[in-house]
């Protein structure tokens, strides 16, 4: 009897485990199922290493970041990427942030990601955007050379040319000394200037920028209301190989004393004076108070002529000189293609080359003439207008021996 009762029993437990069994599977079964409808509606794409994604920062210690990349898991930002990766401002708990996958699972089982790369992109992005935008924007000076400035934007160095530099900021060394005008632009370093993007390569690296470009709305206003054939009175702010230049009031501001009204315009060689000049510095220098007259405007770029205000010694040149005349001149100097000869202080001509060998068929000009000494020259042609005149040397006459 206790022998049947005991194998019954035996059966009951089997029943049961197995009832409890099926009940297990068809639970796991029906989770199973669940989760795969959820999955199917909600698929994960699983990222591949330098992609770029976004996540909330969950904390920020010392020397590492940590990122919530919800539904993949948690992000770090280690060491040296995390403090790279600020460049672009202090990040804090809470912030979402860009950030590039480095490896799908360290050894310590987080996403490992790099805000630095992912920074640096972001950076030539907006750069781009605002040299498309021409936006205005702020820089520090970091350091200079002999060819203009060292600058940063969002954490990229970029170059400021000093031709790019605004009239307040542009080294003017009378004597074009290349030291002095370092020496200058240093003073410059530490400072934060206005600048525009003009150039922004990406593949390159290479950033250059413009502060004469960033010149504001008010300063063109002032410009706009400028006139060709306006007079202007100013003093020359700086002489350099090619001109000098001049700062003034513009007429509605002449009687300002604030040296932030003032406009500055060139001088070009050409406009100092009538004469042939090889050097400004000979005519002008820094401090000379002078009267200049518009002559151009190009944007906020002036021209103004000096020369413009004094008597063309040309206009009645025919009085003085006609065709045909032997005259006394002095070699200002040689050229391949001629020699300028000054007839007196504002009148010159031109003995060309050509002219020469007909003379001296078997000479060079500089085995006959010296820079400096006076010579006899007959006048071949006169042509006011153009400021022209065609000389042709008059051959000594050797003195027969007695």
């Amino acid at each position: 009897m206790a022998n049947i009762l005991d194998k019954l029993a035996e059966e009951v437990d089997k029943i049961r485990e197995d009832k409890s069994a099926k009940s297990s599977k068809k639970k796991n079964s029906e989770k199973k199922s669940s989760m795969e409808d959820l999955l199917e509606a909600n698929p994960i794409e699983i990222p591949n290493i330098g992609d770029v994604l976004e996540g909330k920062v969950i904390e920020v210690f010392s020397n590492y970041i940590l990122l919530d990349l919800e539904p993949l898991g948690t992000g770090i930002v280690l060491g040296k990427e995390a403090k790279d990766g600020l460049s672009l401002g202090k990040i804090k708990k809470g912030d979402v942030v860009s950030a590039t996958l480095v490896d799908l699972e360290n050894e310590d089982g987080y996403i490992e990601l790099s805000i630095r790369e992912a920074s640096y992109g972001k950076s030539w992005d907006d750069l781009e955007s605002k040299k498309d935008t021409q936006d205005v924007v702020a820089t520090k000076v970091l350091d200079a050379n002999r060819g203009g400035l060292l600058v940063e934007l969002n954490g990229i160095n970029g170059f400021l040319p000093v031709s790019q530099l605004s009239s307040e900021h542009y080294p003017r060394v009378e004597d074009g000394d290349k030291n002095k005008i370092l020496e200058l632009l240093k003073k410059l370093v530490g400072k934060e200037i206005h600048v525009k993007i003009i150039d922004a390569d990406r593949e390159a690296e290479k950033l250059i920028v413009s502060e004469k470009a960033a010149i504001s709305e008010k300063e063109r206003e002032v410009v706009s209301k400028l006139q060709v054939g306006d007079v202007v009175e100013g003093e020359i702010s700086g002489v350099v190989d090619f001109g000098a230049f001049v700062k003034f009031f513009p007429p509605a501001k002449k009687d300002s004393q604030n040296e932030a009204d003032k406009l500055e315009g060139l001088v070009h060689i050409s406009e100092l004076a009538w004469q042939l000049i090889d050097n400004p510095r000979e005519v002008v220098k820094t401090g000379d108070r002078v009267d200049a007259q518009i002559i151009g405007i190009d944007d906020t770029r002036i021209s103004l002529s000096m020369k413009a205000l004094k008597q063309d010694p040309w206009g009645e040149i025919e009085k003085k000189y006609k065709v045909g005349d032997t005259v006394k001149g002095k070699v200002d100097k040689i050229n391949p293609f001629g020699s300028f000869v000054y007839l007196d202080k504002d009148i010159h001509g031109l003995a060309h080359v050509s002219e020469f060998r007909e003379v001296y068929p078997d000479k060079k000009m500089e085995e006959v003439l010296t820079a400096g000494e006076e010579y006899d020259w007959k006048i071949l042609s006169i042509e006011p207008k153009e400021h022209r005149m065609g000389l042709m040397l008059v051959k000594e006459e050797k003195k027969k021996k007695k």
